[in-house]
């Protein structure tokens, strides 16, 4: 029998359907099922990352507003972010502090700016992570922005734009059973529910592999240079899913399947209405450098 190629193991893996990714657990009925194709973006860009790690800000920047005037079909950046945030909204940008790999300041500062140039007051914006059920503007929102790097997760397989929002209720282990299964239902809650108007995956040096608890290594990270976007968020992490599951595929030369499965993200989904997560239902959109793209 002929040896399989390092291209054969790649377009196995990263043809793998959304199905065997999160195949432990049978979704429940769906609640609110995806009536129409979900648009995420992917933007990549080879330079915004330097060799020494340091992250381009402007490059950074640009990105972020070309991914949302696409996402939204409008003409221009201006018009986009008007779309998203109105003057009067009261704004949250849920981040993510992770020491090894957190949501870059050139990222949450870029959303501020965005978000001020739509006209809110700047008494009415914050930027937080583990402070959100204190920050009296969070608790207050009428408007959230959620963004944060990919890694792979030791309690949900991967840590996500759904795993994000873990921080809006005072126990969040409770939400760790089966994976993280439930995480979707944080989506309902009433600080949360129809409030997130944009979720931002970020994947300029996402980690791939890790072993045991807040684990982190540098030999599990690459430079990827790309920005996920979307207004739901099922879909953007689903996308998400399949770049890292190829990733893993090429380094370890075999279908080493992300573990425990990410499968709260086909859940958010099929029972919680958070967007489509199978390809065919999928409108992904690719921007900037199109090379080792793994999708």
């Amino acid at each position: 029998m002929k040896k399989p190629t390092r291209r054969d193991v790649l377009r196995t893996g990263s043809g793998l359907a959304v199905g065997s990714l999160f195949a432990t657990t049978k979704p429940a009925p769906a609640e609110n099922p995806p009536k129409k194709r979900s648009r995420v973006v992917l933007i990549r860009s080879k330079t915004v990352v330097g060799d020494d790690g340091q992250v381009d800000g402007a490059e950074l920047h640009t990105m972020l507003n070309q991914a949302v005037t696409t996402v939204l079909e409008v003409p221009d950046a201006a018009a986009a972010w008007r779309k998203l945030i109105r003057p009067a909204d009261v704004v949250g940008i849920k981040s993510n502090v992770w020491s090894h790999l957190a949501t870059p300041p050139a990222l949450e500062q870029a959303m501020r700016e965005e978000v001020l140039s739509a006209g809110v007051a700047p008494g009415n914006i914050s930027v937080d992570d583990r402070g959100v059920l204190q920050n009296p503007i969070f608790t207050k929102a009428t408007a959230f922005i959620n963004v944060r790097p990919m890694r792979t997760h030791h309690w949900s397989g991967l840590g996500t734009c759904l795993k994000n929002v873990i921080m809006f209720v005072p126990r969040p282990s409770e939400y760790h059973a089966d994976a993280c299964a439930t995480l979707g239902a944080l989506w309902k809650l009433p600080v949360l529910e129809g409030k997130v108007r944009l979720n931002v995956l970020v994947m300029l040096t996402p980690q791939f592999h890790s072993v045991g608890p807040h684990s982190f290594s540098k030999r599990f990270v690459w430079t990827y240079g790309g920005l996920l976007v979307a207004v739901d968020p099922a879909p953007v992490d689903a996308v998400g899913a399949r770049i890292i599951q190829a990733k893993r595929t090429e380094f370890f030369g075999e279908n080493k399947p992300i573990a425990p499965s990410p499968h709260h993200i086909q859940i958010a989904g099929e029972r919680y209405g958070l967007g489509a997560t199978d390809e065919a239902h999928i409108e992904l959109i690719r921007l900037g450098w199109k090379e080792e793209s793994l999708i």
